[in-house]
């Protein structure tokens, strides 16, 4: 029986990032819709990819000089190339990663595709960051919050419209990690080319779900309050200690990491 959830009539923000990288887990109306998006702010393909290589970065960095060996990705989307698990695993094997996310058709794939490697542990949780508690007790069975935790929000937090439901739900996450865990945070930002990023706002939350909100770099930094940032600070994705693949373009995604002592 299919997923009542799944609604193939209106877009869906994981098709539509699966779109823009090239995968093939979406329908004719994410394409129409990625499309169009496209058509009013080219540079959103280059923004999904940006996003994508920030992961790979900060990802390797948490594992290689951070010495993270369990990591909580929130919001998932769906399976592409180089997920969380396959870089964190490539650099120390015995990484222990946890999926998070409320698509059913992530679900699915999910339970296929991301299988770990035999000295580590990756398991799904379908849960949403509307509800971080719920999110932290699914988590324990994989995950021991009395050792450091790399928490990742990468593309998740403008879907939680209101500012204080948002700060709450990182403090929440933040408050259950102790010390020298770290918190990732890409965050769609209209401090660049601001007048397409409304236009995209506009257009998605008259078409797609679920809803969204894009905030300023000044916004995006509250996310870390209380932690101390890594440099270079919150900036564009390209911008976060690029290496030879990353792009000289600033995007609309903006990042940062930073590390609770």
């Amino acid at each position: 029986m299919t997923d009542p959830r799944l609604n193939t009539n209106a877009p869906h923000s994981a098709r539509l990032w699966n779109y823009w990288l090239g995968g093939t887990d979406n329908f004719p109306v994410d394409r129409e819709a990625g499309d169009v998006i496209a058509g009013i702010l080219p540079s959103i393909v280059t923004l999904a990819q940006e996003d994508r290589k920030f992961l790979r970065r900060s990802v390797r960095h948490l594992v290689g000089e951070g010495g993270i060996r369990q990591i909580l990705d929130i919001g998932a989307g769906l399976p592409t190339a180089d997920n969380t698990h396959q870089v964190a695993q490539a650099v120390a094997p015995d990484t222990r990663v946890v999926y998070v996310d409320n698509d059913p058709l992530v679900l699915v794939h999910a339970l296929t595709l991301l299988a770990g490697t035999s000295e580590g542990k990756t398991e799904y949780v379908e849960a949403d960051l509307n509800d971080p508690a719920a999110i932290l007790r699914a988590a324990t069975g994989t995950l021991d919050f009395s050792r450091p935790v790399a928490i990742t929000l990468l593309g998740i937090l403008h879907f939680l419209r209101d500012d204080e439901a948002a700060l709450a739900a990182v403090r929440t996450l933040v408050d259950a990690v102790p010390s020298g865990s770290y918190l990732v945070v890409a965050h769609g930002c209209d401090d660049i080319n601001t007048d397409e990023a409304k236009r995209i706002v506009d257009f998605w939350n008259e078409r797609g779900t679920p809803k969204i909100k894009y905030r300023s770099a000044e916004q995006i930094g509250r996310f870390f309050d209380g932690l101390r940032l890594l440099e270079p600070g919150v900036v564009p994705c390209n911008r976060w200690r690029p290496d030879a693949e990353t792009g000289d373009v600033d995007v609309n995604q903006f990042c940062g990491v930073a590390v609770k002592d």
